[in-house]
């Protein structure tokens, strides 16, 4: 690490467990996340050089969930294309989705992912990759009001969602 700012082998080998867990709980689906990991390193290899040492899970959580964001509005334009599979990229393997553990349970993550992108996506960026309301509005370019709206909405239905699932 030179100047505080790693590099991207440190990053893709120290952070992939990190990445791999937001990208999940965006997605809730296993290869859609090693895919969105994959897409965010290269990201992150193109964007090194502009990294301002400072909240570095900050700066990859923006990352992963703003290439989440790319391909959901890729979809939208073309719901039929299957993303690529590149099984030899090198890359640190992804764990298995089992073996990810941010303190969500199964139930959880299945309420999470029916939940609709405009607040799951807060929803994730607060309370899994910890970050504050004005960095979920400078990733999402929305004012912080309405983060904490989107916020506030996703965590109700969220409670919702898990209510009538245990009733």
């Amino acid at each position: 690490m030179t100047d505080g700012v790693p590099t991207w082998e440190e990053i893709a080998r120290d952070h992939g467990r990190f990445l791999y867990a937001v990208a999940y709980r965006l997605s809730g689906n296993d290869d859609e996340a090693q895919d969105l990991v994959q897409e965010s390193l290269i990201r992150v290899r193109r964007g090194l050089e502009r990294y301002e040492p400072g909240s570095l899970e900050g700066w990859l959580a923006r990352i992963v969930t703003n290439v989440f964001l790319d391909e959901m509005r890729r979809r939208k334009r073309r719901p039929t294309d299957a993303l690529p599979d590149d099984p030899e990229r090198v890359l640190p393997a992804a764990p298995a989705a089992d073996e990810v553990y941010v303190g969500l349970s199964d139930d959880i993550q299945a309420a999470l992912s029916a939940l609709p992108e405009e607040f799951r996506v807060p929803v994730v960026m607060c309370d899994v990759a910890d970050q504050s309301y004005e960095q979920i509005a400078e990733a999402l370019g929305v004012p912080v009001g309405t983060v904490r709206s989107r916020l506030h909405r996703g965590r109700k239905l969220l409670r919702e969602m898990l209510s009538e699932h245990a009733a």
